[in-house]
């Protein structure tokens, strides 16, 4: 295995975008060297089975951290996690963006999700008059996330409206009431209107605005949607974004 610094992350994202539609498709590494490279505060390292030509890729956490660790799925990945220790074990930890590996461990699955995604420009309508999300906002966030609610999800939401873009539409008293956010490694995320505002057409708003907003930013623009959220995929496929429907990737709790 060899840990990627720098240089060598510059020039894995750029092999990774090459192949974009598939690079995303197949993990959220992609999104988390492309938040890397950018400066955006992490705690993580990059490990690929060769160099500098690779095919197989690892986002883990530097080894006195627990955090989300992510990879691209072939047998490579399997001789990396299984034999070459690229993941320790003894510790809690989810595996994310996985398609159909099953190592031999006890695992929970979290979520079943499809992956949508725009892998050329595109053109939009009239954009709607928005705002973006700020500190204050955060504990509203966290009390509507479905893996929030608690100060370690208060923390994670109030860390990505520090560093990553959001998209709100506030009331008169300047209180969100549709929001959408950017993940660590760079999906669209967390998207809910407060069930009052409902039917309003927000969602789309908020989402053809912040793809907007991140395609003129050179970031990726993809998100990953839960096979039990029907609206959200009909929404997102109803838009620009391309989908397979066929096509799967799994979020794992690991059992220590």
């Amino acid at each position: 295995m060899n840990i990627l610094h720098s240089d060598g992350l510059k020039i894995a994202e750029t092999t990774l975008y090459a192949h974009l539609s598939k690079s995303i498709k197949g993990s959220t590494v992609y999104g988390f060297v492309f938040a890397m490279n950018r400066g955006k505060p992490h705690t993580l390292e990059v490990l690929v089975d060769t160099w500098p030509a690779f095919t197989t890729i690892i986002v883990r956490p530097d080894p006195n951290v627990r955090k989300k660790t992510k990879g691209l799925y072939d047998e490579v990945l399997r001789r990396m996690l299984a034999v070459e220790d690229a993941i320790d074990w003894s510790t809690y930890f989810l595996i994310g963006g996985m398609t159909s590996f099953f190592p031999p461990k006890k695992y929970y699955i979290i979520s079943m999700n499809y992956v949508v995604f725009v892998q050329y420009d595109f053109n939009f309508n009239k954009k709607p008059r928005l705002s973006v999300l700020n500190e204050s906002h955060a504990n509203v966030v966290n009390k509507t996330w479905k893996f929030g609610g608690d100060d370690k999800g208060y923390r994670n939401i109030l860390n990505l409206i520090r560093h990553f873009p959001t998209c709100c539409i506030t009331d008169e008293n300047n209180q969100p009431v549709s929001w959408v956010l950017l993940y660590d490694y760079c999906a669209m995320g967390m998207l809910y209107t407060q069930p009052e505002h409902r039917g309003k057409g927000y969602a789309k708003a908020l989402v053809t605005t912040m793809a907007q907003r991140l395609h003129s930013q050179g970031y990726p623009v993809y998100c990953f949607i839960e096979e039990c959220n029907p609206l959200s995929y009909k929404l997102f496929k109803s838009m620009f974004f391309s989908v397979d429907p066929s096509y799967r990737v799994v979020w794992y709790e690991f059992i220590c």
